[in-house]
């Protein structure tokens, strides 16, 4: 999303690329979510409160994550997802918003890969204001109903007796002695809800802030017959605006602090914006984020830098970020 309030004229486009670190705890708990560095440009695996949250009619953002490249090689950490929203006015100042997003998430050579599957609504209640003074604050309410399901390619792994002591080598031929039956999980129903507030004060001047709840339901991911394994319910908080600091240039702070079962992770920082203002938009965006998280049991800590670059074209944004684990 170019901004909380900003006109999006057609369509709002993010292509986003992110090698390096990113949430701590994934290589410790398969369970934990995706989590993207450019957050902002997923505004649907943030919140489902931000469902049809734009101005104009209709909105699509894709992503591309990728992790762990230089340690893995070609078996690396990869997210792609995708959305589409749209918003249709109700009433005379409200606003209902619907969307459809997808998720794709592969870690490592095990195959791990998670797939999610959702549809999203909003509805945005305009607070204060008259049919001749209009507010611009609105309080809004979102849920999102989705279908998941785990996966594993089993036949990439081996384990400890599969080790062959007298040729001191793997033998994939013997009997593991794990009670894998199935790669797969059974599909799950997966629920999720959000609010979010913002406000629009003047030409680049906004506020928002907003919470959501993610897998409510905790669905049982388990690969084992007869058991379970539930999903951790995954809590987001998050804010941001954008601020004019000079005649062309405005400052788009932002933060999001998720935790989900052991897991914590937060993103702060900023993007500076630049624009000419002219009637065929064409501005640039630079910023520079933190991202904290833990190990389990280990403090919280500072794990990685993020830097990120943004072109906006016409109502269309294309992304690129790199993180540097510190």
């Amino acid at each position: 999303m170019r901004r909380i309030s900003t006109s999006v004229k057609f369509i709002l486009l993010n292509l986003a690329l992110v090698l390096g670190m990113n949430i701590s705890a994934v290589q410790e708990s398969q369970a934990q979510d995706a989590r993207f560095a450019q957050f902002y440009y997923a505004p649907m695996q943030l919140n489902p409160a931000l469902t049809g949250v734009f101005e104009g009619q209709f909105r699509g953002a894709a992503n591309y994550r990728e992790l762990y490249t230089s340690i893995l090689g070609s078996n690396p950490f990869r997210t792609i997802s995708a959305s589409f929203d749209m918003r249709t006015n109700v009433g005379r100042y409200d606003h209902a918003g619907f969307g459809i997003s997808a998720l794709r998430d592969e870690a490592g050579i095990s195959g791990f890969n998670r797939t999610d599957f959702s549809l999203s609504g909003s509805y945005q209640k305009q607070m204060g204001g008259s049919r001749y003074n209009r507010s611009n604050q609105f309080l809004v309410a979102g849920a999102k109903l989705g279908l998941g399901q785990r996966g594993f390619e089993w036949e990439q792994l081996w384990f400890t007796q599969q080790f062959d002591l007298n040729n001191y080598s793997v033998d994939q031929g013997l009997d593991s002695g794990e009670g894998f039956e199935r790669n797969t999980t059974d599909l799950y129903v997966d629920f999720s809800a959000g609010i979010l507030y913002y406000a629009v004060f003047g030409v680049n001047q906004s506020l928002y802030f907003g919470g959501s709840m993610f897998h409510l339901n905790e669905p049982n991911i388990s690969f084992l017959e007869n058991q379970d394994e539930r999903l951790p319910t995954r809590y987001v908080l998050h804010a941001g605006g954008e601020f004019p600091v000079a005649d062309n240039i405005s400052l788009l702070p932002a933060i999001a602090f998720m935790s989900q079962g052991p897991s914590l992770s937060t993103t702060v920082g900023a993007n500076l914006r630049y624009s000419r203002r002219e009637w065929q938009e064409v501005a640039i965006r630079a910023g520079l984020w933190r991202h904290v998280g833990n190990k389990l049991d280990k403090e919280v800590h500072l794990d990685a830098m993020t830097f990120s670059a943004i072109l906006e074209f016409e109502g269309m944004n294309f992304g690129l970020s790199y993180d540097i684990t510190t």
